[in-house]
């Protein structure tokens, strides 16, 4: 998730940029008074957006292996950032805003459970491209629907093991398969399949509640039977996967300014928390309470500007440098041994070209 010299499909890169962005909005409404409509849009977010994050990761992690450089790339870019912001942002919570914070690197707290995720995620990756892609996806159902009997907040195994099916279902995905999303006329069903979902979450709480949204909560914990459970983490799967298809069918596939931010959706993810959270501290919901409409225009206005700011061109390299620490010291020490290859071979260059010139003069002196 940072940014590379390599080949990109700018239609993931567009559908990563504005991933990161809705989990910023969705972060950012939790300094909104509770109210109807920002309820509503909050669940009608959650029950897509993250589903369709994890599909997309899954397609990107298809050609993850047990090999070392693969496994070193997994602990530099998801391991060692998981310790750093972990401890970062706890430092934040505790000394800036006064939280109380408990079983740290354990629980992994706010946005952190991600990271945790996606490196249990890419671990299992080669278990499951190995089986046919309907056994694998299969086996990821079944184990997303038994986590919620038994998976806790260790490591959040229970978001884990509870989104693992969309993970899956973006391993099994192909290129020949993802195409079929880019035919026109899976654009209008695609809209229609969100104003089903807008009308839908308008009555969450009746059928279920937003907790079940975050695939984090035990179905003990949820005051339901196993049966009503079963079948509420069923739909949600369903619909889940039905609308992260819709929201691929109607990202753009043409690059731009917007597609080279996605790029840098780890920075945006990962530096996103500092400001949110600080907001909450200076007193921020204290205004939105007071000013209720204004607030989810400019929350929301904000919001989108944030991750704007940090996945741009000045910035994002630079806090990139601070998420893989470990990959800038490497390309400092690739650089500099470029730069003495460099050297050597000029040294040697000069040298040639020196012994040619002596050649030349003594070729040219007037033989007695």
């Amino acid at each position: 998730m940072t940014g590379r010299a390599t080949t990109r499909d700018p239609w993931f890169d567009n559908a990563k940029m504005a991933l990161v962005t809705l989990v910023v909005l969705g972060h950012s409404w939790v300094l909104l008074p509770e109210s109807g409509l920002r309820d509503h849009l909050y669940d009608f977010l959650y029950a897509w957006h993250v589903p369709a994050f994890v599909f997309v990761t899954g397609y990107l992690s298809r050609s993850f292996t047990w090999s070392r450089r693969r496994l070193w790339q997994l602990v530099r870019t998801v391991a060692v950032p998981y310790v750093l912001f972990e401890c970062a942002l706890a430092l934040f919570r505790i000394y800036v805003g006064g939280e109380e914070l408990e079983n740290l690197f354990r629980d992994p707290h706010w946005p952190m459970w991600y990271l945790s995720a996606l490196f249990f995620w890419r671990l299992l990756t080669p278990v499951f491209t190995a089986l046919p892609a309907a056994v694998a996806i299969a086996v990821a159902v079944v184990t997303s629907l038994a986590a919620g009997l038994w998976a806790g907040d260790t490591l959040d195994m229970a978001r884990v093991l509870g989104l693992l099916p969309f993970f899956v279902l973006g391993l099994a995905a192909t290129p020949q398969r993802l195409e079929r999303l880019r035919t026109p006329w899976l654009r209008p069903v695609a809209v229609v399949a969100f104003v089903a979902a807008w009308v839908l979450t308008t009555w969450t709480d009746t059928w279920a509640s937003t907790e079940w949204y975050y695939y984090r909560a035990l179905y003990g914990e949820l005051d339901v039977s196993d049966t009503r459970a079963f079948l509420t983490r069923s739909v949600l799967l369903v619909s889940g996967t039905v609308l992260a298809w819709s929201f691929l069918a109607l990202v753009p596939r043409r690059g731009g300014w917007f597609t080279r931010m996605g790029a840098w959706t780890l920075v945006v993810y990962l530096f996103h928390g500092f400001a949110v959270k600080g907001a909450e501290y200076a007193g921020y919901t204290g205004w939105t309470a007071d000013h209720p409409w204004v607030g989810l225009v400019l929350t929301s206005a904000l919001a989108v500007a944030l991750a704007l700011l940090l996945a741009s061109p000045r910035v994002a390299p630079v806090l990139g440098h601070l998420v893989d620490p470990f990959g800038f010291a490497e390309k400092r020490v690739d650089r500099a041994a470029d730069v003495a290859v460099a050297s050597q071979e000029a040294e040697v260059i000069a040298g040639a070209v020196a012994d040619a010139a002596a050649d030349a003069a003594r070729e040219a002196r007037p033989r007695r």
